[in-house]
């Protein structure tokens, strides 16, 4: 990885990351029958989602890149990628489970627990999805890992708004994160011009 293809990989996500919180948080508005925006209010608004989205965007940069150091680490520690292969997934179960039984927890049962699952089984689709895109794009080999990254990584780093326990502002992070972590997983291997590493 040299400067250059860094700063490809760093300026092309910070796009991502703006435009899609833009896209996202203009839908949100415009479906919240109480937003009434006016030309300046609106463009003052496109400004404070652009840097939202660009802020997000470092984040999934920053997750992106110790995920690539610890799974650097682990296949030094484990001799089989098997182990390792197992071992993620392992943790991708524990983590769709927390992300229901602790949300649920958090709320003291005032909601049913079936509402906190629309988060993880959307997750767990579209994580899907990009893997078997990125499975196509190098080798099947990819499919577990970017699976971990897309599912695990993703919620831990999305851990603020999940805290927040709103809607709206669960979306409007969740979206640009994961469009972030999807471009940089997919875009990785013509970044680094080889389709042969496991990712």
């Amino acid at each position: 990885m040299t400067i250059r293809k860094w700063f490809y990989l760093f300026w092309t996500t910070l796009l991502v990351g703006a435009v899609t919180a833009i896209v996202t948080g203009l839908v949100l508005q415009f479906s919240d029958q109480q937003a009434a925006l006016g030309g300046k209010e609106i463009g003052f608004s496109m400004l404070t989602m652009f840097l939202g989205g660009a802020t997000i965007s470092v984040l999934s940069q920053m997750g992106f890149f110790a995920y690539l150091i610890i799974r650097y680490l682990f296949m030094g520690m484990f001799r089989r990628k098997w182990t390792w292969d197992m071992l993620q997934v392992i943790i991708i179960v524990i983590v769709l489970f927390d992300l229901v039984y602790l949300r649920y927890a958090q709320s003291d049962g005032q909601s049913a627990w079936v509402g906190y699952l629309v988060f993880p089984v959307i997750l767990t689709i579209a994580s899907g999805i990009v893997s078997w895109w990125k499975a196509r794009l190098t080798n099947q080999s990819a499919w577990i890992p970017t699976l971990f990254f897309m599912i695990a990584v993703t919620a831990i780093e999305a851990i603020p708004s999940l805290r927040l326990d709103n809607p709206a502002s669960t979306v409007f992070m969740l979206v640009p994160l994961f469009a972030c972590n999807a471009w940089q997983i997919l875009i990785l291997s013509k970044v680094l011009q080889t389709n042969k590493e496991p990712l």
